[in-house]
């Protein structure tokens, strides 16, 4: 019997018993439902996350520090807090990690491979005023990155890689909500960020001093921190996005006033000088720059292109748990293919019988039995990569909303990953279906024809 003639008898024999091959079928569309799913969420979430930083990220961008637990090198994220007296001084990026001094900075400056050097300051406010609001908050504070461009919910950023103006500030969304505010009402607020710096060590002939003229009182405020407060315009509200590069729940003020800052904070310090990190542009190949300078001075870079290997290796083990689960749901519809066929077996004991003794080699029934679970499979991807499909026309457009991705859809679907997964469950259908179709060709005519 000719290979064609054996795949449409398997399908009439299929259509014999159409409830038990539709729930057998069933069973494979679940796993390759969810297969197909992960498939589309998996090559979108990667395009997504590839448009993201080819669009909004400075591919000639290196982020350098002496600290390799910095992965993204930006700061901590605070919740916008009312300010007390004894909430301390707020929180300071940095404290806890190795920091490059003025001579590595000089050094990186005077590198020919990079350029647009630019120091990552620590920047620890003691509290934060917003125009017309009574109330003192505590807030994180970093510099602008002017290699990252971000969305806004109000207000306008600069293009890609333009600072914004020493004088203006960007407040992220959260604190618009913190504040009980829309973002547009922000636009063109004043922020005044007050800092404190310790005051120096007084000398024993200063304390006598301040002793003789005012007591106690004089002496304390010989060594009360100096405070001072600069005043900033809001530009624009960063818009929060649950799909954003980076959660930046920070407010936002340009290199130069970062670097002003810093210097009344730091004074006549230790640690003057001294920075977190730096941010720099790589006049060729970011990743020769990168090789350069790790061997060179050994300290930790990242480059776009390790952020997006970050991301991506973060959407490939959601994708894996995803498609692990898909995998379960075959392993056990793989027994239920094995349970229909020997099923089937048994019921058509005489109609095997009757095959073989007219002629019907071994193999011929084999592939008779090989041929229906094949089907069976191919059914069963099929109805899965349907009602994937359908889901996806259906949910992509409510997804896109929720996560504010724009033109981006979620769930992309590929059509030859389509296909190669209908042919690989139509596989997996033809190995299950292999030990019934051996007990099939195994049988003995005779013994079969005398079986009702």
């Amino acid at each position: 019997m000719r290979r064609r003639d054996i795949l449409r008898r398997a399908a009439r024999n299929l259509s014999q018993a159409k409830v038990r091959t539709f729930l057998t079928s069933l069973a494979i569309a679940v796993g390759a439902f969810t297969l197909t799913l992960s498939l589309a969420a998996g090559e979108g979430a990667r395009r997504y996350a590839n448009d993201l930083l080819k669009n909004n990220v400075d591919p000639q961008a290196l982020f350098i520090t002496k600290d390799d637990s910095l992965t993204s090198g930006r700061g901590g994220n605070m919740k916008l807090q009312e300010y007390s007296e004894d909430s301390g001084e707020g929180y300071r990026p940095g404290s806890t990690v190795k920091m490059l001094n003025k001579d590595d900075i000089a050094n990186i400056e005077a590198r020919s491979d990079i350029q647009n050097v630019v120091p990552l300051y620590s920047l620890a406010p003691t509290y934060t005023q917003f125009e017309g609001m009574d109330k003192k908050y505590t807030a994180s504070l970093s510099y602008y990155d002017s290699t990252i461009m971000n969305a806004t919910a109000a207000g306008e950023l600069p293009k890609l890689g333009v600072q914004i103006k020493d004088n203006q500030i960007v407040v992220p969304e959260e604190y618009a909500s913190d504040l009980g505010v829309s973002p547009a009402v922000l636009i063109g607020k004043k922020v005044t960020i007050t800092f404190s710096r310790s005051a120096q060590s007084p000398t024993e002939e200063q304390i006598t001093a301040a002793l003789m003229a005012g007591g106690q009182a004089a002496v304390a405020d010989l060594v009360k921190p100096e405070q001072k407060s600069f005043e900033f315009t809001v530009v624009a509200v960063m818009k929060k996005s649950a799909m954003a590069l980076a959660s930046m729940t920070q407010l936002l003020i340009s290199t130069n006033a970062a670097k002003t800052v810093t210097m009344f904070t730091e004074g006549n310090s230790a640690t003057a000088g001294q920075v977190v990190g730096v941010t720099a542009i790589a006049r060729g190949d970011a990743e020769t720059a990168k090789d350069a300078i790790i061997k060179e001075y050994g300290f930790s870079v990242q480059t776009a292109k390790d952020a997006q290997t970050i991301l991506f290796t973060f959407v490939n083990i959601l994708q894996g748990i995803v498609a692990g689960f898909a995998v379960l749901a075959l392993i056990a519809s793989v027994f239920g293919i094995i349970n229909t066929q020997y099923i089937s077996v048994l019921e058509r004991t005489s109609q095997i019988g009757l095959m073989k003794a007219l002629g019907m080699s071994r193999s011929g029934v084999a592939r008779l039995f090989r041929n229906e679970a094949a089907w069976i499979g191919f059914l069963g991807g099929a109805l899965g990569a349907l009602a994937g499909l359908l889901l996806g026309w259906i949910a992509n457009p409510i997804i896109t909303k929720a996560l504010d991705l724009g033109e981006h859809s979620l769930l992309v679907f590929v059509w030859w990953q389509v296909i190669v997964m209908i042919v690989a469950l139509v596989m997996v259908a033809v190995i299950a279906g292999w030990f019934p179709a051996r007990k099939a060709a195994r049988l003995d005519p005779i013994e079969a024809l005398r079986t009702e």
